[in-house]
């Protein structure tokens, strides 16, 4: 199956479905943040004080990353290089700062999050399929696309030269070939770890301990999905720049989970009761 990119043109501008996908997970993700604060207690202006704060660091922060990871200054200027955990880390500092100024239950909020986290990210990741970008390696599975405009197209030449793809001798540079639909399983995954972090919000832990439980879901997520993604930044043993942030990431998480596991004495202001976990 082909699938092209979804442009939309009004007259000297245009719209792309990542750009839509962009927005809307901002709002819809703003809108689970401010329902969860609500259900807390808390005010949910918070929510959106801290979009606006997620969005500015957010850009910046990938920025920065993608800059980095290609070695480039320029790439700070460049159309593309909205890259996730650039967005995660400079997003997150620009919301802790905000946090912080304004003396709020850092742990709480971190708890009320974690499901927007997860709904902006699937959100971000139907944008990525709808430009054709994040892809993954040629198979011949079922399910497997082909992006003849992708970014880059899925050409033979492209996936060999550009992401190191092994390619059967003999196949012509300009085919096109039919690669994973990464974004699709991410977007897959997404979903299931939005249901359990849903699932499992009036935890019985301390405050806090729901935001590990997504740092680790969520990187055990991405680290998985890299093995079949076409990336040009693979270091020893294919492992990839984002395997080792997640596996980072994994471990804080973890600790984390292990440091908040019990309620404290004096529970993080915010934080509701504890209730039995939905059946």
């Amino acid at each position: 199956m082909s699938v092209y990119p979804l442009i939309i043109h009004l007259g000297r501008f245009s719209l792309t479905g990542y750009g839509i996908m962009m927005m809307v997970g901002f709002l819809v993700a703003g809108w689970v943040y401010a329902r969860e604060l609500v259900r807390r207690g808390l005010d949910a202006a918070v929510a959106w004080d801290t979009v606006v704060a997620a969005v500015v660091g957010g850009l910046v922060g990938s920025k920065v990353y993608f800059a980095i990871s290609v070695g480039h200054i320029s790439a700070l200027f460049a159309r593309g290089g909205l890259v996730w955990y650039g967005g995660l880390g400079g997003g997150a500092a620009a919301v802790l700062a905000y946090v912080w100024l304004k003396k709020l239950p850092v742990r709480s909020l971190l708890d009320a999050v974690s499901p927007a986290l997860v709904t902006g990210y699937l959100l971000g990741r139907i944008g990525c399929f709808s430009v054709n970008d994040d892809y993954g390696l040629p198979s011949h599975l079922p399910w497997a696309v082909a992006f003849p405009q992708g970014a880059p197209p899925t050409t033979a030449r492209n996936l060999a030269e550009v992401f190191h793809a092994v390619i059967p001798p003999g196949t012509p540079p300009d085919q096109i070939l039919t690669v994973h639909p990464t974004e699709l399983y991410e977007i897959a995954l997404s979903l299931l770890i939005l249901w359990l972090l849903w699932r499992w919000r009036q935890h019985r832990h301390g405050a806090g301990w729901l935001f590990g439980l997504y740092l680790v879901l969520s990187s055990l997520e991405r680290i998985l999905v890299e093995t079949v993604r076409a990336k040009d930044d693979r270091l020893f043993a294919g492992i990839t720049v984002a395997q080792i942030v997640g596996a980072i990431l994994v471990l804080l998480g973890a600790g984390l989970m292990i440091a908040w596991n019990r309620p404290a004495a004096q529970a993080d202001a915010g934080q509701p009761p504890a209730t039995p976990l939905a059946s």
